[in-house]
């Protein structure tokens, strides 16, 4: 049996915003993400994630739970399947049959800790590299910003990395991608010569490196193998370093390159980051969008620069929501973001990054290169090419502009380019919204119980009406957390201990109330003390009433000695709080 500890500390560390956008794309929505339900059809959004409570809810068929219960019902897996899975994502082992943490590392964090180790030991070579130093100077690298990103130094030769590990044929060190057996079965370095750049992840760890050779030789750039600690598609180099000067920019720029990033932070220029490799995809694209309301692609401008770019293009299409915006900077033939920020300096960079063609334009732009606009057939294909991309666009008025603008170039009318394209008409959905309710003190006072669970010891539970839907999921929860043990155990936690019970459905509701009405954080304890007392003012009306329906019936003679004093209490207290006049 899984303990609930473990269930818990798992979806502490499981983040379901990026569980469930690699299954199904979402969209930012206010302090939420969105997207059309996965678990039953609909052409309006009404799936909902929550990042900051960490479940998700659809407010068409009711779908609701946590990162558990998504990968439940999105691929059919079992309960300690699912559980299996979220663990190998966030590097914990599961514990044995008896509940106890297992005695060796799991396989993750041990990967980690070789990358770890093999960073350090490549930093500690660069201190020593003359070679490596005098590059990294050319290239106007000062020592600061090559501690930033973790710089260092793969030495020549085959077996270097056998100084900075205890076994050197240990198998972690070929699945990091750090060492490389041959048909012979020996065993090298897979880095050698290279001036070394960690990649990152949002954690912090370690979990790749590009290797950027010193004097002749090829590849040019080695990036370390896909792992199970690395996908080329979903990271990105330098993100974790440029977070601060994105949130403050609110803009991220998209290079090629790791000196690019590098060079560009040497001139102030803090919030770039670089693909791996690989071309943008649309969980880059995703990933970034989450970061800033605005992402510029900066690229060379050769033809190389060029494909890249409208490759980014069409994985942003997708993926672009409507107040979000994206941009293209192609640079001068010849020039890369590192020569061209060292030439001009960060100032006239950063004004080409606020002056990037927008994507709408960069999309018409480069159609229309490929066409002859002065003749009908150049038109023809100029909406024929538009016509998948168009499809394909997420955003309906972006798309809608794009429609009459082409409807413009074409010489075709705006319907006959709907027509032409197998769009329908722009109808923007409206936003789904939770059922209204009859308003009441039980539902937000259990809304703010699953805000903050801690505040459940201060209920009193004697309190509660009966036979009321909302009274007893107070109870089930309070019952719940208590259980627990700890009272801050946020709400999916409490959701999975309720998993296959009869009151596991209870609290369903009032979570995705938390979706569209969230209480302030600095407010809570205050509404929460206003609903207690609303409640014992409520209690205490019912006392009163009780007894002057005794009276009535039976005279003041019929009261016991502890009512006659209750009633004389509560006329009392109902005097001191009766309006003058």
């Amino acid at each position: 049996m899984i303990p609930d500890s473990f269930i818990q500390e798992l979806l502490q560390r499981v983040d379901i915003v990026d569980l469930v956008d690699g299954y199904v794309p979402l969209k930012k929505t206010g302090a939420n993400f969105a997207a059309c339900c996965p678990f039953h059809s609909e052409k309006s959004p009404s799936f909902t994630v929550s990042p900051s409570k960490q479940f998700y809810h659809c407010f068409g068929c009711g779908a609701h739970g946590s990162a558990i219960g998504f990968l439940m019902e999105y691929s059919g897996a079992g309960f300690v399947d699912a559980i299996k899975e979220l663990a190998a994502r966030c590097g914990l082992q599961l514990p044995d049959e008896q509940g106890h943490a297992p005695q060796h590392g799991p396989k993750l964090k041990a990967l980690a800790d070789t990358m770890a180790r093999a960073a350090k030991f490549y930093c500690q070579q660069l201190k020593s590299s003359e070679k490596a130093i005098t590059y990294l100077k050319e290239r106007g690298v000062s020592g600061e910003v090559a501690r930033l990103f973790g710089i260092g130094y793969a030495p020549d030769g085959w077996q270097n990395l056998a100084g900075a590990v205890d076994d050197y044929s240990d198998r972690e060190l070929q699945l990091a991608g750090l060492v490389i057996k041959n048909e012979q079965g020996r065993l090298y370095d897979r880095f050698r010569e290279r001036v070394m750049f960690p990649i990152v992840n949002q954690k912090g760890e370690v979990i790749a490196f590009g290797g950027r050779i010193l004097g002749a030789g090829e590849p040019k750039y080695l990036n370390s193998p896909e792992t199970p600690l690395f996908e080329k598609g979903r990271e990105l180099f330098g993100l974790p370093q440029a977070r601060t000067a994105i949130r403050d920019s609110d803009t991220v720029i998209v290079v090629e390159g790791y000196m690019d990033v590098v060079a560009l932070a040497q001139h102030g220029i803090g919030n770039a980051v670089a693909t791996l490799g690989t071309a943008t995809t649309a969980t880059h694209v995703q990933k970034l969008l989450r970061q800033a309301d605005r992402v510029v692609f900066c690229f060379d401008g050769d033809g190389a620069g060029r494909k890249a770019a409208w490759r980014a293009l069409e994985n942003s299409i997708e993926v672009l929501p409507e107040q979000k915006s994206i941009g293209f900077v192609l640079l001068p033939e010849g020039e890369d973001p590192d020569s061209l920020v060292r030439k001009r300096g960060g100032e006239a960079f950063q004004r080409m990054i606020v002056e990037a063609t927008p994507l709408s334009d960069f999309m018409l732009r480069e159609l229309a290169r490929q066409c002859d606009l002065a003749s009908a057939e150049g038109r023809a294909r100029l909406v024929a090419d538009a016509r998948p991309l168009l499809g394909r666009m997420q955003s309906p008025l972006l798309r809608l502009q794009l429609v009459k603008r082409l409807a413009e170039a074409s010489t075709f009318s705006q319907a006959e380019v709907e027509r032409l394209c197998a769009l329908s008409p722009v109808a923007r959905p409206a936003p789904a919204r939770a059922p209204r309710q009859k308003p009441s003190l039980l539902r937000p006072l259990l809304r703010l119980l699953l805000q903050k669970p801690e505040l459940a010891p201060q209920l009193p539970l004697e309190l509660l009406p009966a036979r009321s839907n909302e009274a007893r999921a107070i109870a089930v929860l309070c019952k719940t957390i208590a259980a627990a043990g700890e009272p801050a155990v946020a709400y999916p936690a409490l959701l999975e201990r309720l998993r296959g019970s009869e009151d596991e459905d209870i609290l369903h509701d009032a979570a995705a109330e938390l979706m569209h009405q969230p209480f302030a954080e600095d407010e809570i304890d205050a509404e929460f003390a206003g609903a207690v007392s609303q409640l014992l003012d409520g209690e205490q009306r019912r006392a009163f009433a009780l007894l002057q329906g005794k009276i009535q019936k039976l005279g003041v003679g019929g009261l016991s000695s502890e009512e006659k004093q209750q009633y004389l209490q509560a006329l009392s207290a109902r005097a001191r709080i009766k309006p003058a006049g």
